[in-house]
């Protein structure tokens, strides 16, 4: 057990697992996941927020497993290695318009850091625009930290803090289970289910689920994170979380060329557009916005899951801003950036730059 434990601290560790989330996300777009999204955290949020009907938008309405399975697979291994450790109380108001924004930006783009570079692995160029503004969001949030900017620290709670979000995945379980979809059928009487679109392609639930706690397991181990990748780089040019990410890019396209599924292009991709504008723009705000909360979406669900109730209150604020991008008009669509996208998107970068200004320690 004590190797197991310290090979996911060595760099063929977090290689490791970013092979077999690329090549698992491939596979998931082969049984029936959308194209070039076999995993996408903001994607699968807004797919739950709309099967919980935050929002009406009929094509991205199903209750990922994906996103259940993360959560729950981080818990058990958190358990398993006694890292489980409840902790709440750092900014968590500012952590959840963090993740309202940080959804909002990821929804302009059309998808979160995971699905840029899964989008590139497919072949779409559209996909290079957004991962330069995901650097470039991270690079501000990195001049914010080398200032002094702080959430503030967490600090330990009652056990029962850090088991509600996990919880609450358990519950979305049980109501996939109890309220399945009938054929033809849009509402389960409690579930939105699509009836075509993203929303309608979905991999197995159990194969869904299985790979969920797969990946949430071995990334609670190996601290996976693509936002941190990023961050580490720039902020002091360690390569330890980068290599992962690069591991996950790598086998995520040599996945795709084995599997039929790379077409490169920037025109008709699925489940994008080509306002190259805004797809950097929005991720520029995606990326402020991981930056200032410490993780990317895929991060805050393992946090989530191995007790940390800030992560999972930046979780509910990206679900709650899924509601709100396909609501007031603010989400993209393969015709290009919604009616008051590029309104949601200043906005957003004004909210980030205020926060990341006033909490640094010396203005306190």
């Amino acid at each position: 057990m004590g190797k197991f434990v310290q090979f996911f601290a060595t760099r063929w560790g977090i290689v490791t697992v970013g092979a077999v989330i690329g090549i698992l996300a491939q596979l998931l777009q082969k049984w029936g996941n959308p194209a070039n999204m076999g995993i996408c955290v903001a994607c699968f949020e807004r797919d739950m927020a709309g099967a919980l009907g935050l929002h009406r938008a009929a094509v991205v309405q199903y209750l990922r497993p994906e996103i259940i399975g993360f959560v729950l697979g981080s818990m058990i291994a958190a358990y398993m290695f006694k890292e489980f450790r409840a902790r709440a109380g750092s900014a968590p108001i500012v952590r959840f318009v963090l993740g309202v924004f940080a959804m909002i930006g990821a929804l302009v783009f059309l998808g979160c850091p995971w699905r840029a570079v899964l989008r590139l692995a497919g072949g779409d160029g559209n996909a290079i625009l957004g991962i330069l503004g995901l650097t470039a969001g991270i690079w501000i949030g990195v001049l914010f930290l080398k200032g002094g900017f702080d959430l503030g620290r967490s600090t330990r709670t009652y056990a029962s803090v850090g088991w509600l979000f996990p919880l609450v995945m358990l519950g979305f379980l049980a109501l996939l289970l109890v309220f399945p979809q009938a054929v033809g059928e849009d509402k389960s009487g409690v579930l939105f289910y699509s009836l075509k679109g993203p929303g309608s392609m979905h991999a197995p639930l159990l194969v869904s689920l299985g790979i969920g706690l797969l990946v949430g397991f071995l990334a609670q181990r190996s601290r996976f994170c693509t936002m941190g990748a990023i961050r580490d780089f720039v902020l002091f040019g360690q390569t330890h979380l980068l290599s992962g990410f690069t591991a996950l890019v790598v086998t995520a396209f040599l996945a795709n060329l084995a599997l039929g599924q790379f077409h490169p292009g920037f025109a008709g991709q699925p489940v994008a557009h080509t306002m190259g504008l805004w797809n950097f723009g929005g991720m520029v705000l995606a990326g402020l916005a991981f930056a200032l909360a410490g993780g990317c979406p895929g991060r805050q669900l393992f946090l989530a899951g191995e007790g940390d109730g800030d992560a999972a209150v930046f979780v509910m604020g990206m679900i709650t801003g899924a509601g709100f991008a396909h609501n007031l008009g603010l989400a993209s669509s393969t015709e290009g950036v919604g009616a008051h996208g590029v309104a949601a998107v200043v906005i957003g970068m004004l909210v980030c730059l205020f926060i990341g200004f006033t909490m640094r320690k010396q203005s306190a």
